[in-house]
This record gives C-alpha cells, structure tokens and sequence, in this order.
C-alpha cells in the first residue's frame, strides 16, 4: 500500500513538472516572437531614416548646384550689364567727339562736299587720337632672320626687355602661373650656360596669369593671377604694387584660340603701351586698348576684325596690329590678319607673311621697337625674330 502512494506521488510531480515545463516553452517561444517582431520594426525605423537622410542629403546637394547656378548666372548678367555699360560709355564718347569738330547746319550753310571733308577730318582725327605729338612711321613688311638663342624654362612662357630705357637687361617669366621672374644683365649672360654671373630673382607681390607680360620704363605690367581682369603695375625696383586697374570687357575667354592660358596680352611699341584681349559679345574679335603707362588709364579702345580663333599671338608695330594664325594640329605659323589704328595700312596690302618652320607654337610675341626684333617664346626655345620694316604711307 505504502509502495502504491509513492508511486502515484511521484507521477503527480512528474506531472506537475512536466505542464510547468511545456508553459516555460510556451512563455519563452512567446518572447522570441516578440522580440523578433521589434527587431523587424527597429530595422524597418532604421531604413525609414536612412532614406530620410539621403532624401535630405540629394535635396541638399540639389540647392547647392541651384545656388551655383544663380550665382554664375549673376556672375555673366553683371559681365553683360559692365560691357553694355562700357560700349554705351564709347558710344558716347565718339559722338561727343564728333559733335564738337562737326559745324552746327542750322545756322552755317556749309557745302556738301566742304561737310564731307570736314567728317572725314574730325574722324581720322579721332583714329589718331592717341599720337598727337608722336611720329610713328614704321610699317612691318617682312621676317629677315630667326634665331633660336636657348632652351630654358618651361614649355609656355615669356621673355623680353625694357625698351624705354638705355639697358640690355633680360626678363624671363616661366610658366603661365609664377611670382617670381629672373633678370639676367645681358644677352651674353642669358645665352651663356658657363657664365658665372647668376641671374637676379625678383619676387612679385602677386602672381601673374598667362604670358602676355610688359616691362616698360622700370615697371612690369601683367595679369593678376585669380581675378578675371586686373592689371597690375608693379615697380621692379622695390617690388611693390604702383597701380591698378580693371579692363572693362576683358578676362571672359583666351585672347588667342591657341592659347587657353593668355586672357590679357601686353604689348610695347613707338607709341607706348598697350593691351589686347578678345571680347565675346563681339564674335571673340580681338580688341586693343591704349593704356597710358603713367597713370594706368585707358586712352582709347578700338574693336577689331581679326578673330581671336586660330590665333596664337599678336604684336603692334606703330599702332598697327598683325596677328598670327596656326592651326591645333601645328604647322607654319603665319600672319593673315591686321589692324591699323590710323587706316594706313590694309589687310589686302600686306600678302601672308609666313615665319620660319619652328619646333611647335608661339607661346608669346613681345616686339622691341629700338632692336626691331620679336622676343619669342616656341615650346621652350627662346626665339627672335628680325623684322623688315618700311615707312607707312601717309594719311590723306
């Protein structure tokens, strides 16, 4: 009997423990499911904000493009309205000039031809505007020689001299982009590879942009390196900024077509100092400014025909400018355009005038009036070339 009650009380327990154990598996499978059912819905939050953020950063980065737009569109209205304004300026400033050397008709009686002669008078004045009391009587006919003095520096870049005063000093500016050029006392000494005379450096206070540089009566003229049109005269003797100016309607695109590094190109002759740049509002013809060296004023502007397409130089010899064309597959460079400030000279005057075969493309021109030479700068190689010259004819 006694064996009997043990047994039933042990199948009780066994009982007891056996339905504890199936609502332990119950509970814990219970648990489980929800604790996979909060995991689902926290990586379901996790994606949900995931794509929030890369809906906030695609809108993000979608204004910032808008902005860039606004501002370059703000940047070329500005560009728009400054050249509508400077052309206006000229326009006005040559009908002014005109009103002042034309009769008043309504109360002189002038004859027609007397009236033509008169206009034609007061606008040959107004061409020669910037020569009064300069002689200027040289025309550029021919290349008599070329020379290839050195290889030096890097591929672009320009070297040249001051032709307003009594010095054979050499200035080399290498590379499009630099702030420091060597002056070297002499020719002998820029040629010479044994000299033991070692170049003078001459530090800028800012760096230049291009090679279209001038070194005119002690002072280095040249582009401001990151502004779009800023000319600075810096003083080579203590180095510092003399002056500075900004060319109205330039800096928008290259002055020649084959050189993407040029936007403002100097140039020196018997008349003084000039710039010459390429103006997109008129067809990317090249246009040149008389700057007065002293001042840093523009003197007069004149908008040419020559194309800024294909071209890969230019230099003015007496008011007169002759641009030089290649071609991007390289060939002989040739001079196919001019344009004469006083009407003296015409493009159908002066045949092509081709120079002699070369090693690549003119990186700069600068033109000497005193040597009657081009300072050149072909891949490298510092050229000159000597120029045939003739008397122009007169204006008549």
């Amino acid at each position: 009997m006694f064996l009997k009650l043990l047994v039933m009380l042990f199948m009780s327990l066994c009982a007891v423990r056996s339905q504890r154990s199936t609502q332990d598996v119950f509970m814990m499978e219970y648990f489980q499911r929800r604790i996979l059912e909060m995991e689902e819905r926290l990586i379901s939050c996790n994606q949900d904000l995931q794509s929030m953020n890369q809906r906030m950063y695609d809108m993000s980065t979608e204004m910032r493009g808008q902005v860039r737009s606004v501002n370059v569109l703000k940047s070329e209205i500005q560009g728009f309205v400054d050249s509508i304004a400077t052309r206006v300026d000229r326009v006005e400033r040559d009908v002014e000039y005109l009103h002042t050397k034309l009769p008043d008709t309504s109360s002189v009686e002038i004859s027609d031809s007397l009236l033509d002669q008169q206009v034609n008078e007061a606008q040959s004045k107004r061409k020669a505007v910037v020569i009064q009391g300069k002689e200027c009587s040289t025309r550029f006919s021919g290349i008599k020689s070329q020379k290839i003095l050195k290889k030096a520096g890097d591929v672009v870049g320009s070297w040249l001299k001051d032709p307003t005063v009594d010095s054979s000093k050499i200035y080399f500016f290498s590379g499009s982009r630099n702030n420091t050029l060597l002056q070297f006392g002499s020719l002998k000494s820029f040629t010479d590879s044994n000299s033991t005379t070692k170049p003078k450096a001459i530090q800028l206070p800012r760096p230049w942009k291009g090679t279209g540089h001038a070194v005119y009566d002690g002072f280095v003229y040249y582009h401001n390196a990151d502004t779009r049109n800023e000319v600075l005269k810096v003083s080579l003797v203590n180095r510092t900024v003399a002056d500075r100016m900004l060319l109205p309607t330039a800096g928008h695109i290259p002055t020649y077509g084959l050189a993407p590094h040029t936007f403002l190109d100097f140039a020196v002759d018997e008349m003084g100092l000039w710039v010459i740049h390429a103006d997109p509002d008129f067809g990317g013809n090249l246009v040149i400014t008389k700057l007065d060296s002293k001042s840093l004023s523009v003197e007069h502007t004149w908008d040419t025909t020559c194309k800024s397409h294909n071209a890969e130089g230019a230099f003015i010899v007496c008011g007169t400018m002759y641009v030089v064309y290649n071609s991007h597959s390289g060939g002989r460079s040739s001079i196919q355009c001019l344009f004469d400030i006083h009407d003296s000279v015409w493009t159908e005057e002066l045949p092509v005038i081709y120079f002699p075969k070369r090693y690549s493309s003119h990186s700069s021109m600068h033109y000497h009036p005193q040597d009657k030479q081009i300072y050149a700068w072909d891949d490298g190689y510092q050229t000159t070339y000597q120029l045939d010259v003739k008397k122009k004819l007169q204006v008549t």
